[in-house]
C-alpha cells in the first residue's frame, strides 16, 4: 500500500520482530518484555497496562522512535502511540511524567516532521501538538519557554512550537498530502494557537496569508470541518494585536461577512460571530463592518432559531456595537455605506447643499470608487427609487466639485444617465434630465432650468 494512504488500522496489523531488534541491542530485554505484554493484547487489557505503568510504555515508544530507523517499525510505533491517545486523550500527560524528565520526549516526534513519508508526519505532528497542549502548568499558567521539567531535556518547548509552526506553514504552502496536508495542518493550528509563543512564530512566518484563501462558504462536510477550523485559527488570532494589523490590510474581514451571511451550520456561525465581535473596537473594523451590511446580517442571523446560547449572546453584543459604529460615523461614512450597499433613498443628506460643499473632496476617495459606484447602480438596478438618486447624486456632484462635469464624463456616465431618460418612472426621467443638463450646460444653468 502507498505510504501515503496508510491508516492506523492497517498499519497495526503488522507483526514487527521485537525478538530482532534486542539481539541487535536496538531494545533492552525490559523493553521486548514490556512490547510482548502490551502487543497485539485487546484494547481492555492494554489500558491496564497504561493505567498500571504508563510511563514506562512512553519511554519504551520514544526510546523505539529516537533509535530504530526502519520506516515499517517508526509507522507501527506511532500507531501505537496514536490509538493509545485516540482511545484516551488525558494519556497524553503521561509524556510530562516526573519520571521521564531525563528524557527528551519531544525530539524523536519533531524530527520526524521533516521525514518523506506522509503519515510519519502527519502522526508526528497529531501526537506532537496533544502532548504540548497538556504540558504542566507552573502556579496555573502554561509555560512557554523552558519549565524545571523541560530544562534537562536538550529540546525545550520553544523550539518544539517553533518546529511545528515551521513544519505547518510549510504544508500550508506546499502540502505533503493533496487532499489531507492542508486539513491536518489546520486541525493541528487550531489547537496551537491558544499559545502565545505558537501566535508570535506563526506571524513571523507570515502564516496568517496562508489561512485567508481558505476562508469561504463550504457545501461538503470535509470543506466545512475545514472552514471552521481555520476561523477557529482566525479567532484565536484576532486576541493577537500583530495578527490582527495583518488581518486589518488583507481581504479577512469581507470572507468572514460573506461566510457568516452564507453559512447555516451553527458551529461555523458562532466562531465567526465571535471574530467579528472580538475585531469590531479593533482599528478600522467597526466601520468596514457597517460598510459591508453587517448591521442588516446580524438582524436576519437573530431571526434564526439557534441553540447556542454564546451565540445568542455574542449577536446581540456585536448589534449594540455596531449601533455604535453607525452613530459615531461622519454623515460621509453614512452616505459611503448607503450607496456601497446599493441601499439608495431621498434620506436628508442628498438634497443638503451643506452635505455636498463639506464632503465634495470625499468622493475623490479610491479613484472615485463612489461615483463608480453611483454609474454602476445605474447599469444594475431594478429600483427605481435608487436610479433617481444615483441621477440626482451625480448632478450635486457636477455641480459641486470645480472639475465635476469632466470627471462624470471621463467615467462614462453620460450615455447610462441618457437611457434613463426615457424610463417609465416619472421621478428616474426628472433626475436623469437633470444630470443631463448639468452634463451638458453647466450647473448655474441647469439649476435655472429646473427652477
Amino acid at each position: 500500500m502507498d505510504q501515503s494512504e496508510l491508516t492506523t488500522e492497517n498499519v497495526l496489523k503488522r507483526d514487527i520482530p521485537w525478538e530482532t531488534y534486542m539481539s541487535t541491542k536496538l531494545i533492552t530485554g525490559t523493553c521486548l518484555q514490556l512490547l510482548r505484554r502490551y502487543d497485539k493484547k485487546p484494547e481492555s487489557y492494554r489500558a491496564t497496562l497504561i493505567d498500571d505503568d504508563g510511563p514506562a510504555y512512553i519511554r519504551v515508544f520514544v526510546n523505539i522512535l529516537r533509535d530504530i530507523q526502519k520506516e515499517e517499525t517508526v509507522e507501527y510505533v506511532l500507531a501505537l502511540i496514536d490509538e493509545m491517545l485516540a482511545a484516551n486523550p488525558k494519556r497524553a500527560r503521561l509524556f510530562h511524567d516526573k519520571s521521564l524528565a531525563s528524557d527528551d520526549t519531544y525530539e524523536p516526534f519533531l524530527r520526524s516532521l521533516w521525514k518523506s513519508n506522509w503519515f510519519i508526519q502527519q502522526k508526528s505532528c497529531k501526537i506532537l501538538s496533544l502532548i504540548v497542549s497538556v504540558r504542566p502548568t507552573q502556579n496555573g499558567i502554561i509555560a512557554n519557554g523552558e519549565s524545571s521539567q523541560s530544562k534537562s531535556k536538550s529540546t525545550s518547548i520553544d523550539d518544539v512550537l517553533k518546529g511545528l509552526v515551521e513544519w505547518l506553514c510549510a504544508q500550508l504552502k506546499n502540502p505533503s498530502h493533496p487532499s489531507r496536508g492542508v486539513p491536518s495542518s489546520i486541525s493541528c493550528l487550531s489547537t496551537l494557537l491558544k499559545e502565545p509563543i505558537v501566535r508570535s512564530s506563526f506571524v513571523q512566518a507570515d502564516g496568517v496569508k496562508l489561512l485567508i484563501p481558505m476562508i469561504s462558504p463550504a457545501s461538503t462536510q470535509q470543506s466545512i470541518q475545514l472552514l471552521y477550523e481555520t476561523c477557529l485559527c482566525v479567532w484565536l488570532l484576532s486576541y493577537y494585536e500583530p495578527a490582527v494589523e495583518y488581518l486589518a490590510t488583507s481581504r479577512t474581514l469581507p470572507r468572514l461577512v460573506e461566510v457568516v451571511k452564507s453559512s447555516t451550520k451553527e458551529k461555523v456561525v458562532r466562531v465567526v460571530v465571535l471574530t467579528l465581535k472580538n475585531l469590531l473596537s479593533k482599528g478600522t473594523f467597526g466601520p468596514q463592518m457597517v460598510e459591508l451590511g453587517l448591521p442588516q446580517i446580524v438582524q436576519s442571523l437573530k431571526a434564526q432559531a439557534w441553540s447556542d446560547e454564546d451565540l445568542l449572546e455574542a449577536l446581540n453584543q456585536l448589534e449594540e456595537g455596531l449601533k455604535d459604529n453607525i452613530k459615531k460615523m461622519s454623515s460621509f461614512d453614512k452616505y459611503k455605506q448607503e450607496v456601497l450597499l446599493g441601499h439608495l433613498d431621498w434620506s436628508p443628506m442628498h438634497k443638503d447643499p451643506i452635505f455636498w460643499r463639506e464632503n465634495i473632496s470625499n468622493f475623490e476617495e479610491n479613484d472615485f470608487q463612489i461615483l463608480r459606484v453611483l454609474i454602476t447602480i445605474l447599469d444594475t438596478s431594478g429600483d427605481p427609487r435608487a436610479l433617481a438618486v444615483a441621477c440626482y447624486d451625480l448632478s450635486q456632484f457636477i455641480q459641486h466639485h470645480s472639475s465635476g462635469r469632466l470627471i462624470v464624463n471621463d467615467l462614462k456616465a453620460k450615455e447610462r444617465v441618457m437611457k434613463l431618460m426615457n424610463h417609465e418612472n416619472t421621478e428616474v426621467t426628472k433626475n436623469a434630465l437633470l444630470c443631463i443638463q448639468r452634463l451638458f450646460l453647466g450647473a448655474k444653468y441647469a439649476s435655472f432650468l429646473q427652477a
